[in-house]
């Protein structure tokens, strides 16, 4: 097996892909999936051979990137930490989030998110948890959702222009997450031109089965700074009106602020 073939994209594998680093990353991947594997175990995952895998282990625990346990076992390192840290600066988050998106959590007893389109994705910038709301593995900070299947995509994609939203759905993969996925890209464009930008944007079940959710547009006074949108997340597939109104006062919350 080649073990680079595995890191090939949707674009294919770049001619000028550096197998070392491929390799490393790899056994990043696996380590980070399962926790406390020895080296003859990351190995076999991930198709290299023992010498090898024997090199890029060392190196990584060198740099931080895994930390060697007593018994000879391999975990994670507090370099990915930092890193994800930075990530997560990275998001350039409004000052206010953190307290909008606790308060909201506390109206509602849900979870509250922060997202925002960057370089083509719907990522995750800031979450406050509730209660009442399901834990929803593909919504942590750093992480990029669904455009098409999530309430916090679709309101961030019908504040697009059409052009750029048309760009946005023909680059996507729309692949069904549940039964009531939309997939088809002109049904989606429909259902988001008719989506009154004051109101909140609610999806029932289509990103999973038995969640709903409701989202809405943050105004913006400089529009180039690209669109965010503030959502929570519930147990259920309706959502009650008076967390649509405070899912919107939220959104007002941070006007200005993004």
């Amino acid at each position: 097996m080649d073990a680079a073939s595995d890191l090939e994209g949707p674009a294919g594998r770049p001619g000028d892909l550096v197998q070392s680093v491929a390799r490393a990353l790899r056994v990043l991947e696996v380590v980070g999936d399962l926790p406390g594997l020895p080296v003859k175990v990351i190995a076999r995952r991930t198709g290299l051979n023992l010498s090898t895998t024997y090199h890029l282990v060392r190196t990584l625990a060198y740099q931080g990137y895994l930390r060697r346990l007593p018994d000879g076992r391999y975990v994670l390192g507090g370099e990915v930490a930092r890193r994800f840290h930075a990530l997560v600066a990275s998001l350039a988050r409004p000052p206010r989030s953190s307290v909008v998106l606790q308060h909201l959590a506390g109206r509602t007893a849900l979870s509250a998110y922060l997202g925002r389109l960057s370089d083509g994705r719907v990522l995750i910038a800031d979450l406050a948890e509730g209660p009442g709301s399901p834990y929803l593995e593909d919504m942590e900070v750093g992480l990029d959702v669904a455009i098409h299947a999530t309430a916090l995509g679709k309101a961030l994609l019908a504040a697009l222009p059409p052009r750029d939203r048309r760009a946005y759905l023909t680059e996507a993969l729309l692949r069904p997450y549940t039964s009531r996925t939309r997939t088809e890209r002109s049904r989606l464009e429909q259902e988001l031109r008719a989506m009154p930008p004051d109101s909140p944007v609610v999806e029932h079940g289509e990103f999973r089965d038995g969640v709903a959710c409701a989202a809405a547009m943050i105004p913006q006074d400089n529009p180039g700074t690209g669109p965010w949108a503030v959502v929570v997340s519930t147990r259920g597939e309706d959502i009650d009106p008076r967390v649509c109104a405070e899912v919107m006062i939220a959104a007002h919350d941070l006007a200005g602020a993004v």
